[in-house]
């Protein structure tokens, strides 16, 4: 790496605007709230505010991260939709355990959702399906996501070959793909503030599914 590069991520600051994020102002349930600021993150227009980074793990403790769409929530969680065999399918189905982050720069906000995954019925995942754009309906036939393309010629080749099976038909949900629902036990809103003294506010499940919430150090 360049000593100028080096020197960039070394020096390069900006102060975070001077937004509150008091422990009353969430009031008791995390998912209104979260409801709240997905709302003003639209408003200040945030790229994909529905994009949340997802950490997995396999079975041999190595963590993966990447970023995913939030599809749907309610109040038992918030869900995404993958291929079943791509690494993040392959590592949910042997350890269930999860982080997924909200991060909208915009607003200098983070809400992190800890817990484990539920895959959801074939009904769920067939229903959402039938709704995607017919083109994102060929690409999760024709893309063996997460292994390896000997070209993109490659993949063109087998959305060509979808395409033309499928023409003037409706096409099914393949069945190595569908819905994940994130049931988290712990919810984190972040706020940065001046000073890197930010506000985190964090919501965790009792054993009889209340929620707590505690102010913790940034």
């Amino acid at each position: 790496m360049s000593e100028v590069f080096r020197s960039y991520l070394n020096s390069i600051r900006r102060e975070f605007a001077d937004k509150l994020l008091d422990i009353d102002l969430v009031g008791d349930d995390p998912y209104v709230f979260f409801e709240k600021w997905f709302e003003e993150a639209v408003g200040a227009e945030a790229l994909d505010p529905y994009a949340m980074s997802l950490a997995t793990v396999n079975d041999q403790n190595k963590p993966s991260l990447r970023t995913v769409y939030m599809r749907d929530i309610s109040d038992k969680g918030i869900v995404f939709y993958t291929n079943y065999t791509s690494r993040k399918g392959s590592d949910l189905l042997k350890n269930p355990f999860v982080s997924s982050n909200f991060f909208w720069v915009e607003l200098d906000r983070q809400i992190r959702f800890m817990g484990k995954v539920v895959k959801l019925s074939e009904a769920q995942s067939d229903e959402y399906f039938s709704h995607r754009p017919r083109e994102s309906q060929i690409g999760a036939w024709a893309s063996n996501q997460s292994h390896e393309l000997r070209s993109r010629e490659e993949l063109i080749e087998a959305f060509k070959k979808i395409e033309a099976k499928y023409k003037n038909q409706t096409i099914p949900r393949p069945p190595f793909w569908g819905g994940f629902l994130i049931e988290p036990d712990e919810i984190e809103f972040w706020q940065g503030r001046p000073m890197r003294l930010h506000d985190r506010i964090v919501f965790t499940k009792d054993k009889g599914g209340k929620w707590l919430k505690k102010r913790i150090a940034p």
